[in-house]
């Protein structure tokens, strides 16, 4: 350690001098300088440290309101997009989905649901028409105006650091009628609520 006055020491870090009368001081001063390479070196050992499997982040939303649409291309789903900034590019991102579909069409009206990282649909099932990733037929048992809770779950790599945007989508899947999130087709009354969820699961 520097005595007198101070000086730099090999790192390029100040040190306050010291002798016998401020030794107190000067040590006190000079706790908790350490150079920008040891607190580079500390925080990689504390990534390093994360164990694999570990939650490091969760994030939710809730949609109680309903959406919906004539068209046969997919649409957004307000209120069901959430952007995360993975902690590490090794991560995993656990994608959970829980959403109300509606039809007005009784006997075959359908309306299908996708998620997508970005502009990507993840989680596809090749065996769904048009490779969704869930659907739900809106009249099931030939009930009329029916609506369906579907559920989706999907462990996603999206290997990198940089913000990325989960979302739902939806789509009406014949050319008539109307699909709905949140409700069914006979009645606003008829429906509840959707929610998305994404966690951070360490690689």
């Amino acid at each position: 350690m520097p005595t007198g006055p101070g000086g730099l020491d090999a790192n390029g870090v100040w040190q306050y001098g010291e002798d016998d009368t401020e030794a107190l001081a000067s040590d006190l001063l000079n706790l908790g300088m350490a150079s920008v390479s040891t607190e580079v070196g500390l925080l990689d050992a504390a990534v390093a440290a994360i164990v694999t499997g570990q939650i490091l982040q969760v994030l939710s939303t809730t949609k109680t309101d309903t959406s919906s649409s004539t068209s046969g291309t997919y649409a957004d789903v307000s209120g069901l997009s959430l952007a995360i900034t993975p902690v590490s590019a090794s991560s995993k991102i656990l994608v959970i989905a829980a959403v109300i579909l509606g039809h007005t069409i009784q006997n075959g009206g359908v309306t299908y649901a996708q998620v997508l990282r970005d502009s990507t649909a993840i989680g596809n099932l090749a065996s769904v028409a048009f490779s969704m990733s869930y659907g739900a037929v809106a009249t099931p048992n030939g009930a009329m105006w029916d609506f369906s809770p579907n559920s989706f779950n999907f462990l996603d790599s999206p290997g990198t650091t940089s913000e990325t945007t989960y979302k739902v989508q939806f789509l009406r899947s014949n050319s008539t009628g109307t699909a709905y999130v949140n409700r069914s087709g006979y009645s606003a009354a008829q429906g509840g609520s959707s929610h998305l969820t994404l966690m951070e699961v360490a690689g």
